[in-house]
């Protein structure tokens, strides 16, 4: 729409601005969280069913890691970028729309895979798919929740991940218990179709800076909505446009360090949790059903709570002081980590599961402070690209390379712990690093078991050394938690004066 912000009575009148009701911007969020949980299903159910593909196609941990990370990440990071360009000009709810049909049906067709690389194929497909959500959703988001209330709903729209983390673990570990890897893929794909029928019927484009408050506000009946002008569409205008939000994210101290920090973090839990599913498995021997619940209820009821947490308490606190945007997440993070460390060393898996719901509480804090400092820190039309270049390094870096560098670890602590199996200790595999060939260990328990013909101790030796790493993998990998943490709080320092600075260059009321 078009027309002068505050225009005099007696001018021409443009088109008034539209009133959106607060159950109207409800089911707005409403659909989106179902569309982020849709996306964390299909994107993370192959944790849970890892083992599963890797005893079947006989793979390496550093396969499983590439399958659940980089080969999902590279199309899905080098993407957003370019989509949410098209985001910032075109219609954002057509954008969601396409994505996630696409995604749902790269993650059907995953499941009629019959190679590793024809499942790492289909795999590229889930990630072109799902770079078209959270850049164009983080964008609608702020234009339907003014400033002081986009941490919540941002971390509302965030609740999408636990909650897609959790029923991906729980129904895909029903599924590949009574049925096979391959079936819980092609069931997992369906519900995409009316999740994107939905949001097409319903999600009205708003428009663009619909909540931003005016630092000269009219008469009600008076108030209209100017859109800020598209940028000029050349290839010179974009290369400009990036660059601008690059200089914000990377280019100012505090939000260069909220950067920082979630990839760190976002880094341990992609690569711990990629293993989580297989340890209780490996560790405890329990059924894909039991270790779904494990995971998905108690894991994902935690990270719920955390998730929602985080921005409400931080859109709290920060009344003030913004600072707290940074300081709720490094608190949080901190606290996380000698509890992980407590879950990952449990001698009973009843034990491991009772205490798996903490973590979550704390640790998941980071997500709506993080994305609401991004999105208040950038004009309306550059919000998409803000989120796109935000996912671009984060999962480029965590989801990219977290599960594959955690794979490639338990793979050498396995083949140090078969070759040396009187040295227990992690300091013992970290110094011994490249002192075993993961080769060796892959040809004597290829897929991580003794071959049926071997004796019971050799299958005795791979399940021990299989266990051991994977256990030292996970909580080392959860430790990058602790220097994302360090970050965090080097954010709280300058990020009021950041935050107002924004305000004021976007002409809005503090």
């Amino acid at each position: 729409m078009k027309g002068a912000r505050g225009a005099k009575a007696g001018a021409s009148k443009p088109a008034a601005k539209p009133v959106f009701s607060e159950g109207y911007k409800q089911l707005v969020l409403l659909l989106l969280v179902l569309a982020y949980t849709l996306n964390f299903i299909d994107r993370t159910i192959i944790a849970t069913i890892g083992q599963a593909i890797k005893e079947d196609l006989k793979i390496t941990d550093t396969q499983l890691g590439l399958l659940g990370g980089l080969y999902f990440a590279l199309l899905y990071t080098f993407l957003g970028i370019p989509l949410a360009r098209f985001a910032e000009r075109f219609s954002r709810v057509n954008i969601i729309t396409g994505a996630i049909v696409i995604w749902s049906a790269f993650t059907a067709l995953c499941g009629t895979a019959g190679s590793f690389v024809t499942l790492a194929a289909y795999r590229f497909g889930v990630g072109v798919g799902e770079a078209g959500l959270s850049p164009p959703a983080h964008s609608l988001i702020s234009d339907y929740y003014t400033p002081k209330k986009r941490a919540s709903a941002l971390a509302v729209y965030s609740f999408g991940i636990p909650l897609g983390s959790m029923l991906g673990a729980v129904i895909g570990g029903q599924l590949v218990q009574h049925f096979t890897w391959r079936t819980a893929f092609m069931v997992v794909g369906v519900p995409g179709l009316l999740v994107a029928i939905a949001i097409k019927l319903l999600i009205k484009e708003p428009p663009r800076g619909h909540s931003e408050p005016d630092a000269h506000p009219a008469l009600v009946e008076d108030v209209t909505v100017e859109e800020p002008a598209k940028p000029a569409a050349s290839f010179g205008a974009e290369v400009r446009e990036i660059g601008a939000v690059i200089a914000t994210l990377f280019g100012k101290w505090p939000v260069l360090n909220m950067v920082l920090g979630v990839t760190l973090v976002s880094m341990g839990g992609y690569g711990a949790g990629q293993f989580v599913p297989p340890y209780f498995r490996r560790a405890f021997g329990l059924d894909y059903g039991t270790v779904g619940l494990i995971v998905g209820l108690a894991a994902g009821f935690g990270q719920g709570i955390g998730t929602l947490a985080g921005g409400f308490l931080t859109d709290r606190l920060a009344k003030a002081g913004a600072r707290w945007y940074a300081l709720v997440p490094a608190i949080g993070i901190t606290i996380a980590y000698p509890i992980l460390v407590t879950v990952f060393t449990a001698q009973s898996w009843q034990t491991a599961a009772m205490l798996i719901i903490l973590p979550g509480i704390f640790s998941y804090t980071y997500l709506g402070p993080t994305f609401g400092v991004i999105q208040n820190m950038v004009p309306t039309r550059r919000r998409a690209t803000a989120t796109a270049i935000l996912f671009f390094f984060l999962n480029l870096i965590a989801l990219g390379g977290g599960p594959p560098l955690t794979g490639w670890v338990i793979d050498h602590f396995a083949a140090f712990h078969y070759a040396h199996p009187s040295l227990p200790g992690l300091w013992d595999a970290v110094s011994g690093f490249f002192s075993a060939n993961p080769a060796d260990f892959q040809h004597a328990c290829p897929g991580g078991t003794a071959p049926k013909t071997a004796g019971a101790a050799a299958a005795a030796s791979c399940h021990g050394a299989l266990v051991l790493a994977t256990r030292q993998g996970i909580i080392m990998a959860y430790g990058l938690g602790l220097w994302a943490a360090v970050h965090y709080l080097l954010a709280s320092f300058g990020l009021k004066t950041a935050m107002s600075k924004a305000r004021a260059d976007r002409g809005e009321a503090d």
